[in-house]
């Protein structure tokens, strides 16, 4: 729990702030989950901080939801075309995705439980960034790495919105996302590996 409050507040998810008149504080909790390694031996234990979005309402503390899911069809496109073209297929696992998003509407949220205290007294948490748990965190979310992967020269394919592309010369990289797992692939090996190491840095 304490290594997830630090990567909240290091990423300055909220600040404490009084809740304003006639605003409604979103309450959270924590779900615990056990990793376990391909053996079934104990890895780690993992807490996670979830808001409870069930009791948000639409025009209020949220409004768009879509956040675009690669078809299935794409994957498996993507897959064939690195067998067929001899080309490398990789996969990166995005953690705390949806901690990414940018918070646009106005949230406010209990103070986690078991963290209260004299300086959180008669405070909540003023959302900056989206939370597991948020109606609107997975469209945050997707809506930041758009912006990211586009200013780094690649374009969105209109025929599937999760899929990135980008030629070089004769080369090309293509990238599909679902959700919080990216899949990249071409035969442009120096562009995939420029491309791993920024996606490997915070977005900007």
């Amino acid at each position: 729990m304490e290594e997830e409050m630090n990567a909240l507040q290091k990423n300055k998810t909220w600040e404490l702030v009084p809740l304003p008149k006639g605003k409604r504080a979103v309450g959270c909790k924590w779900v615990f989950t056990v990793k376990q390694n391909p053996k079934g031996e104990v890895d780690r234990y993992k807490a996670r901080l979830v808001a409870k979005g069930y009791s948000q309402t639409y025009g209020i503390d949220y409004d768009e939801t879509f956040a675009p899911v690669a078809k299935m069809g794409t994957v498996r496109t993507s897959i064939s075309c690195a067998v067929n073209f001899g080309w490398p297929l990789h996969q990166m696992d995005v953690k705390n995705a949806f901690l990414h998003g940018d918070q646009q509407e106005e949230v406010y949220m209990e103070i986690p439980p078991g963290f209260a205290n004299s300086q959180t007294a008669g405070k909540v948490c003023k959302l900056r960034k989206s939370l597991y748990g948020l109606k609107q965190s997975p469209r945050a979310w997707f809506d930041r790495f758009r912006r990211a992967v586009c200013g780094m020269g690649y374009t969105q394919c209109n025929g599937d919105h999760t899929v990135f592309y980008k030629h070089r010369g004769t080369f090309i990289t293509v990238m599909a996302v679902y959700v919080d797992d990216i899949v990249i692939t071409g035969d442009d090996a120096e562009e995939i590996k420029w491309l791993k190491e920024n996606l490997g840095k915070p977005l900007m």
